[in-house]
């Protein structure tokens, strides 16, 4: 096995964030939402849209179809990850989903004003399903690569180069969304549709160097003795089974849960929130957009220190308490002004709570364990099934009350219950580190 802390193995797992950042920024926050909404809107007709001879809200279908392809990962994950850790293969995944989702992005080129939404819509899904299906294997390489100290800065650094790659792809993008007149085009949507494939080209151009220089995987085919295709869900009931003898991990997997209903959903709706219900144009979102991604890499700087100093734990109820008073005061967010201040307050909160989260659940787990994809198939189907419930609760009540802010305000429940958890989380973690100190004496 490949000795931890290697620097070469470090970057190169970094550079798959470097690489895939480009579909989170491009297509779920900042050309593709405002691209949609702007060829689909319809204040005559409610903003509804067809698809397969049904109607939606243009906003609810866009988010159904994204809690769909969570759903489908959380279906596929555990068949996925007990093959790859009966024969050692993960990065074969990893490369597997990095294709679908940088060919989806591809397929959008051809998504025109005008036209059906079914294959561009579908592509969106299937975008999405490589996206968050990709990054299950690649998290799954923190614990192999890094020691238990090393954790969490080698996970913030991760989305530090993901924050940095995403802002320098969306550079590129804005230029021809922003001058289409430099390079001769005319036609008012095919800057949009050209930065759909430029997210393919940079994804799927800088995930080679992860391909080339990330290790394998170890196989672990003597510790199965089960059909691998039904063993990923006997697997995360084995490892569920463990978490439960293990009351920190426990308590932390259900404050995740929660709050990562909240955060997930924001990020994944913000842009459509502020091009439907702020009309903000394309150059403002994408500029807002970039300046988020900005902050995000203080963020992430800064919750790497924080957590050095306060602890994991202090530090997520510190940015938990900031995203439930955010998600609230988005309900009152009436001009661009007001999201801009509220997007500076996401920025500097975003790459930091999921970098930390991903470094606290690694450490809470027990230390030189073989199966590594199959605890991080736990946590991510943890994370997955914490999107689907947030996105198909916020298309739901949109759907309802036909106000994207009512859809704000039933996410900060979830905020508000991961807080209590967290605060929980630590009360326990302060009696054990007491009882631990007790026994030693």
């Amino acid at each position: 096995m490949e000795a931890k802390n290697n620097k070469k193995t470090i970057w190169a797992w970094c550079m798959f964030d470097w690489a895939n950042q480009s579909y989170n920024m491009v297509i779920t926050s900042t050309i593709f939402p405002a691209y949609y909404v702007a060829i689909t809107a319809n204040e005559k007709n409610g903003n509804m849209v067809t698809f397969f001879g049904h109607r939606y809200v243009n906003t609810v279908l866009s988010t159904y179809i994204l809690g769909l392809s969570y759903l489908i990962v959380v279906a596929l994950l555990p068949i996925l990850t007990s093959i790859a850790d009966y024969r050692g293969n993960k990065k074969l995944y990893l490369q597997m989903f990095t294709w679908l989702g940088s060919l989806a992005c591809a397929g959008l080129f051809f998504f025109k004003p005008g036209g059906p939404l079914e294959i561009p819509m579908i592509c969106f899904g299937l975008a999405s399903i490589g996206y968050c299906g990709g990054f299950v294997f690649y998290n799954s390489y923190l614990p192999q690569i890094a020691s238990v100290d090393q954790q969490d800065a080698v996970s913030a650094k991760g989305f530090i180069y993901g924050f940095i790659g995403s802002i320098v792809v969306q550079i590129l993008c804005f230029i021809v969304v922003l001058s289409p007149k430099t390079f001769g085009i005319t036609d008012d949507a095919l800057p949009a549709r050209i930065s759909f494939l430029i997210v393919f080209a940079w994804w799927i151009g800088f995930a080679i160097i992860p391909f080339k220089l990330l290790p394998k995987g170890t196989p672990n085919a003597g510790a199965h003795t089960y059909n691998v295709l039904t063993g990923g869900f006997k697997e995360l009931a084995k490892v569920f089974g463990k978490i439960r003898q293990m009351p920190l991990l426990k308590r932390f997997l259900s404050a995740f849960f929660f709050y990562s209903v909240g955060v997930q959903t924001i990020m994944l709706v913000a842009a459509n929130f502020a091009a439907k219900e702020l009309h903000m144009p394309d150059d403002s979102l994408i500029t807002i957009i970039l300046i988020i991604q900005l902050l995000a890499v203080v963020g992430a700087i800064i919750t790497s220190k924080s957590s050095a100093k306060y602890g994991n734990v202090k530090t997520l109820i510190g940015l938990v308490t900031i995203w439930t008073l955010l998600c609230c005061g988005v309900y009152f967010v009436a001009n661009a002004n007001q999201f801009y201040v509220a997007a500076v307050v996401v920025g500097l909160v975003m790459g930091g709570v999921q970098s930390l989260s991903r470094s606290t659940y690694s450490k809470y787990l027990p230390e030189n364990i073989p199966d590594t994809a199959s605890y991080f198939s736990f946590y991510d189907v943890t994370e997955k099934t914490s999107i689907v419930v947030g996105l198909f609760c916020f298309g739901f009540v949109e759907s309802w009350t036909h106000e994207m802010r009512d859809s704000a305000l039933a996410l900060d429940c979830f905020f508000f219950i991961g807080l209590i958890l967290l605060i929980v989380l630590n009360s326990a973690e302060k009696k054990a580190a007491k009882s631990k100190v007790l026994d030693l004496a």
